[in-house]
């Protein structure tokens, strides 16, 4: 098997090298990630300027590793191009959930969804955070016992794996969390007295039992198979029905 390791915090995120260690036990791994972080830039593309890449300047002890002046999306493009018969995208591990409506901006699961869209299997892999780093020695096992589960899965396209910052073992599939939306605009001013403003997430108290939120909540790893396709086909039929 071979497999390609991305991510949206750049080359130099430990979450990258703990989960590019883990895959190799399936086959050949090859990482390209971006050169600095790309944090929620979700399905960006570089359009307007070309995409290099260059050998990776820290070791990952066997790995053929690459950064790319680009975004998850574009390692993906780039990857899938430049290695013939990719099998398998992950992308992470990301230093923060992502959780419900965070697939929309997420440059972690943007990753793995850029790689369906090519026709290639893509797992987004994500750990919580709070004031401090996740220890990635003490989550490895949990993040080997996730792919153990997954990546013979050829049925399922798109995963979405979060981690809680303490795992305690037990792997669950989910849905994902959609009642509300965690997004919110705060203004701030500078020094200066000029007004600015932070796009920022805000806790969510409420979380629906078996939803990607509610597992990590209590301790347990979320798998969350998704689509592509984004029709409404309930409100579809409605509307064809009517017609008919």
């Amino acid at each position: 098997m071979k497999i390609l390791v991305t991510n949206d915090d750049g080359i130099y995120s430990p979450g990258l090298t703990c989960l590019a260690q883990a895959a190799s036990e399936y086959g050949e791994v090859i990482v390209m990630a971006p050169d600095i972080e790309q944090s929620s830039m979700g399905q960006a593309i570089t359009a307007g300027k070309p995409i290099t890449y260059k050998k990776s300047p820290i070791h990952f002890e066997g790995i053929k590793a690459y950064r790319v002046n680009g975004t998850p999306a574009d390692c993906v493009a780039l990857g899938t191009h430049l290695f013939d018969e990719i099998d398998l995208v992950l992308s992470g591990i990301n230093i923060g959930a992502n959780l419900g409506n965070s697939a929309w901006h997420s440059g972690t699961l943007s990753a793995a969804r850029q790689a369906v869209l090519f026709g290639i299997r893509g797992i987004a892999l994500s750990v919580s955070v709070n004031e401090e780093e996740p220890d990635f020695d003490a989550l490895t096992p949990f993040v080997k016992e996730a792919l153990k589960e997954v990546v013979h899965e050829k049925d399922r396209e798109l995963l979405n794996i979060n981690f809680p910052r303490e795992p305690e073992g037990e792997i669950i599939w989910t849905s994902q969390s959609i009642r509300h939306y965690d997004g919110k605009v705060i203004p701030q001013k500078s020094p200066s007295g000029k007004e600015h403003f932070w796009f920022t997430v805000i806790p969510i108290e409420n979380v629906d039992e078996g939803t990607d939120r509610w597992a990590v909540r209590h301790g347990k790893t979320s798998i969350t198979p998704m689509i592509l396709d984004l029709t409404d086909n309930n409100h579809l039929k409605e509307r064809l029905e009517k017609k008919s």
